[in-house]
C-alpha cells in the first residue's frame, strides 16, 4: 500500500534535472523526511484509529480551528497537485501524435481540464466504478511502464550506448554552496509524500510495534530504489538542459526505442503512462474531500458543503474542487514554457503539503504531553525523546524544503521573478487566511442537526 501510495512515474524527470545529485537527494529526503512522516503518523493511527486521520490528529491537539485549518490546506493542496499530474499527462500522450505539443501550453490547459473533469464525473458515479479505473490504471500504467523504463535504461548504460551525463564520482555530489541547485529537493519531498494514508492500517499488522516499523523500512528501501533508477535512466540518456518535467519520460522511451528500431512501440508506452497517471488522480479526487465533508458535518462550513449525491459522494465539494482546479491551471498559460508552469505548481503543491506535515509534526509532540495514557499499539521508539528528535528532524527538514520552494531552479526559465514568488505567495496567504476567516465568522446553524424521532406511548 505504501509503494502505490507513494511511488509514480510522475516525478522521474523533475528527479532527473538534478542529475546524478538526485541520489544523494533521494537517500537525504527519505532519511530526514520520509522516515519521520511514517513514525510519527502510524503513532498517531494507532492512537487514535477510530477518529484517523490528519483532521483529527491535529484537532485532538490543537483544537477545532486547526484541525479544520489543516485539512483545508491539505484539500487545497491537492487541487494544486492535480494540474501539475494531468500536465505530465498531457505531454505524455502528445508523443503518441506529435511530440511538439508537449511543451504547448493551450493544448496542455486543454487536457489539463478536460481530463480532470472527466475523472470528477466518473466519481460522482460512486466508488466502485472508480475503483475499478483505478486498479486497472495503476497495474497498466505504473508497473508495466515502469519496468520498461527502468530495464532499457540498464540496457542503454551496459551496451555502450553514449551517456549525457558520465557516471564519474564527482557528478554524484551535489553542489551544496549553490541554492538554485538545492530547490529540487522541495519537489522531492512532495514526492514523497502520502505515507501518512497507510498509517491509518498501522494497527491491523499482527505486531505493530515490531512490524510496522520493518514495513516503513521496506518500502522506503523500494521506493528510493524505484526513484533512483527511473530518473538515472532518464539523465544518462536525456541530456539535462533539454529534460521536460511533463514528458521526459517519453523523451527517453523514444531515444531508446528508436535506436532499437522499434519506434512504434513508444506511443503505445505513452498511452499506458497516461492511463497511469489518469488513474492516480481518479484514487485521489475524492480522498482529501472526504476530509472536507466530515468538517462540514462538524459546523466548520455552511451546510451547501454536506450535500451529496444518490452515490453518497459529496457532489458540491466535488464541484467546487472543479471549478477551482480549472482556475489554478490557467497559470499554465502564465509561465514561459509548460515544464516551468508545472515547476511553480508542484512548488506551491509541495509548500501547502509540507505545512500539513508541521502542523501534524506538532501535534505529534503536543499529544505526547496532553494524552500521555491513550494506548498507542505503535509509538516511534525513545517515548518523549525519541518523539522529539523524530518530528523535530521532520519539522526542520520541512520547513527547510518548503522555504527552498521560494528560490528559481537554475535549470529551468521561470519568467519574472516577482510573478514566480507573486504566485506563491499569494496562494500561501489565500490557502491558510481563508479558512482562519470561515471559522472566524462559522454560524451555529451551520452545525448539523441529527433528526430525532418521538414515539407515542
Amino acid at each position: 500500500m505504501n509503494i502505490a501510495l507513494i511511488a509514480s512515474l510522475r516525478g522521474l524527470p523533475t528527479m532527473a534535472e538534478e542529475g546524478l545529485a538526485i541520489v544523494f537527494f533521494l537517500i537525504f529526503a527519505a532519511i530526514v523526511f520520509l522516515i519521520p512522516v511514517s513514525l510519527v503518523s502510524a503513532e498517531l493511527a494507532t492512537g487514535w484509529p477510530k477518529e484517523g486521520g490528519i483532521y483529527a490528529w491535529v484537532k485532538e491537539a490543537l483544537g477545532e480551528r486547526w484541525g479544520f485549518t489543516v485539512i483545508w490546506t491539505e484539500w487545497l493542496q491537492n487541487m494544486v497537485f492535480y494540474p501539475t499530474a494531468l500536465a505530465a499527462t498531457a505531454g505524455i500522450v502528445a508523443y503518441g501524435f506529435s511530440p511538439a505539443l508537449a511543451e504547448n501550453k493551450l493544448y496542455t490547459l486543454l487536457v489539463v481540464v478536460a481530463v480532470y473533469w472527466g475523472a470528477t464525473f466518473i466519481n460522482l458515479r460512486g466508488l466502485k466504478l472508480s475503483t475499478i479505473f483505478t486498479n486497472v490504471g495503476i497495474i497498466a500504467g505504473l508497473a508495466v511502464p515502469g519496468s520498461i523504463l527502468i530495464i532499457a535504461g540498464m540496457y542503454w548504460v551496459f551496451s555502450g550506448q553514449p551517456l549525457a551525463i558520465p557516471p564519474t564520482f564527482s557528478n554524484f555530489i551535489p553542489d551544496l554552496s549553490n541554492v538554485k541547485t538545492l530547490v529540487f529537493l522541495t519537489g522531492v519531498f512532495l514526492f514523497f509524500s502520502g505515507m501518512e494514508v497507510s498509517a491509518v492500517h498501522a494497527q491491523e499488522v499482527k505486531n505493530p510495534k515490531k512490524d510496522y516499523p520493518k514495513a516503513i523500512f521496506m518500502s522506503a528501501i523500494i521506493i528510493v530504489s524505484l526513484f533512483i533508477l527511473g530518473s538515472l535512466t532518464i539523465a544518462f540518456i536525456i541530456p539535462q538542459k533539454e529534460i521536460s518535467l511533463t514528458a521526459g519520460i517519453m523523451e527517453a522511451f523514444d531515444k531508446i526505442f528508436s535506436t532499437l528500431g522499434i519506434h512504434w512501440f513508444v506511443p503505445v508506452l505513452g498511452v499506458l503512462v497516461a492511463i497511469g497517471l489518469v488513474a492516480s488522480i481518479l484514487a485521489w479526487i475524492a480522498g482529501p474531500s472526504t476530509g472536507i465533508l466530515v468538517a462540514a458535518k462538524n459546523g466548520n462550513l455552511p451546510p451547501f458543503f454536506r450535500k451529496t449525491n444518490k452515490n453518497n459522494v459529496q457532489i458540491n465539494i466535488l464541484l467546487i474542487q472543479g471549478a477551482v482546479v480549472t482556475l489554478i491551471s490557467l497559470v499554465i498559460l502564465l509561465m514561459p514554457t509548460v515544464s516551468s508552469s508545472f515547476w511553480v505548481l508542484t512548488v506551491l503543491a509541495a509548500q501547502l503539503y509540507l505545512l500539513v506535515y508541521v502542523m501534524m509534526f506538532i501535534s505529534a509532540i503536543v499529544l505526547k504531553y496532553k494524552k500521555p495514557k491513550v494506548d498507542r499499539p505503535y509509538a516511534v521508539p525513545g517515548g518523549k525523546l525519541g518523539m522529539w528528535i523524530t518530528a523535530g528532524i521532520g519539522t526542520v527538514a520541512a520547513i527547510f524544503a518548503l522555504a527552498l520552494g521560494f528560490f528559481p531552479p537554475g535549470q529551468l526559465k521561470t519568467g519574472d521573478i516577482f510573478l514566480f514568488e507573486g504566485f506563491l505567495i499569494f496562494g500561501l496567504v489565500i490557502v491558510i487566511g481563508l479558512p482562519q476567516l470561515i471559522y472566524t465568522f462559522r454560524k451555529e446553524s451551520w452545525i448539523k442537526k441529527e433528526k430525532t424521532i418521538e414515539i407515542n406511548k
